[in-house]
């Protein structure tokens, strides 16, 4: 049994949630931001049975995308009187980070 945590943008939550559920994979998503731009994130939880992790790392592939994004870099420490004109930065952005985790005890507690 493994634990997938994939951590991916927040425009592509929504595909990749009916993704998974159409594969008939259950997740927990837990919203999170970015440390880097601040940008929103999900943070998808999936517990599967080790052959079937390969198949959901094909559904995040295919539902995740990387972008071009341009963001304003921060501002250097200036003298008085220098002036500074920030030029956008171009940057790529998306995709997924996972983690596969072992998993050494699996429940799940039904009312």
């Amino acid at each position: 049994m493994k634990l997938v945590f994939a951590v991916v943008q927040g425009k592509d939550a929504d595909n990749l949630r009916s993704a998974l559920l159409d594969g008939g994979y259950r997740t927990t998503q837990i919203n999170s931001a970015g440390g880097f731009l601040r940008e929103s994130n999900a943070t998808f939880l999936i517990g599967v049975d080790d052959a079937y992790v390969a198949d959901v790392l094909s559904i995040i592939k295919r539902t995740c995308y990387t972008r071009t994004q341009y963001v304003n870099p921060l501002m250097p420490i200036m003298e008085p009187g220098e002036f500074y004109v920030p030029t956008p930065v171009e940057v790529q952005v998306g995709g997924a980070t996972v983690f596969i985790c072992n998993v050494n005890r699996y429940e799940r507690i039904v009312p």
